[in-house]
């Protein structure tokens, strides 16, 4: 196969490992500077172009799309599906899950297990909003935050009522979700890869802090997860629509409860903590369901 590599930094750790397992696997692959590309958009030869040349000939896509290149990326990526090339995850999946409110909104219908969370840009009523939670601690959200940026814990009444008005008197769109307080700082990260669970791991947040993101300092190790926790990852990324993706889940005292769905996981963490090689079997779902004009977006909303 020919593969295209959509990605920002060609030197990332997870970019390097799916170069090198393509090209393990006698795959030919470029890695491509997404926003580097330009489209001209036809009826007839639409064609997309980049350092001069067409883009052509391609067989898969894997897009590895930064949070803040959503809008341009996924455009590019859905240029590659209207020439028919197969995409790793598809541009409707990726945007889906990339607005946290919507993504929360899907998995509810469906029955997914989250936290108690509130959607709010007005925060008139911050006590009602905590009366919901059921009080303090509770976790703000900034809707556009990433890799843990934009999180803030509200341990006490009066704390999470003035961080709630706080991010009120900056216009912004919040979330604000019950603290599971069981999960000790904790989550479970699973790679999804197809219609299984090929990695997880158990993540903590550095010494003080109630995030785990690995980008904040948290740690890593191998976990095995119950059939509980594999069955609402592997739902959780159907919903999504994504054959590849990370779920994060916390453990409470009413079963596994989704955080997020990530489109574009980082694989340093998780291969280095479990000793599996999940960028060849990112390749290996490609081997077995690359195929033209096949794209068909699977999750619903």
């Amino acid at each position: 196969m020919k593969i295209a590599l959509m990605a920002r930094n060609a030197s990332l750790y997870s970019h390097q490992r799916l170069v090198e397992a393509a090209k393990d696997r006698g795959h030919e692959i470029e890695v491509i500077d997404t926003l580097r590309v330009y489209i001209n958009i036809a009826s007839h030869r639409p064609e997309m172009r980049y350092k001069g040349e067409k883009l052509e000939g391609f067989d898969a896509v894997i897009p590895r799309i930064g949070a803040s290149i959503t809008f341009f990326g996924t455009a590019v990526l859905r240029q590659f599906e209207v020439m028919g090339v197969y995409p790793l995850n598809e541009s409707v999946a990726i945007a889906r899950s990339r607005d946290k409110l919507r993504s929360l909104q899907l998995l509810a219908r469906q029955g997914i297990g989250l936290p108690v969370t509130v959607f709010a840009h007005s925060t008139s009523q911050a006590d009602d909003i905590l009366n919901v939670l059921g009080g303090a601690p509770v976790i703000i959200k900034l809707l556009e935050g990433t890799q843990g940026i934009g999180v803030v814990l509200g341990e006490t009444p009066a704390a999470a009522k003035s961080m709630i008005q706080a991010f009120g008197g900056l216009k912004a769109n919040i979330l604000v979700q019950e603290f599971v307080k069981e999960a000790g700082s904790q989550d479970i990260r699973c790679l999804v890869v197809g219609e299984r669970v090929v990695a997880s791991m158990m993540r903590k947040g550095a010494e003080g802090d109630f995030r785990s993101n690995l980008h904040r300092g948290g740690v890593a190790q191998s976990i095995k997860i119950t059939p509980e926790e594999r069955s609402t990852a592997v739902r959780a990324a159907n919903v999504m629509g994504l054959n590849v993706c990370g779920v994060d889940m916390l453990r409470s005292n009413h079963g596994p409860v989704v955080m997020e769905v990530n489109s574009s996981p980082g694989l340093e963490g998780v291969e280095k903590a479990t000793g599996i090689d999940v960028a060849g079997s990112i390749i290996l779902f490609l081997e077995k369901n690359a195929r033209p004009n096949r794209t068909k977006t699977r999750g619903r909303g």
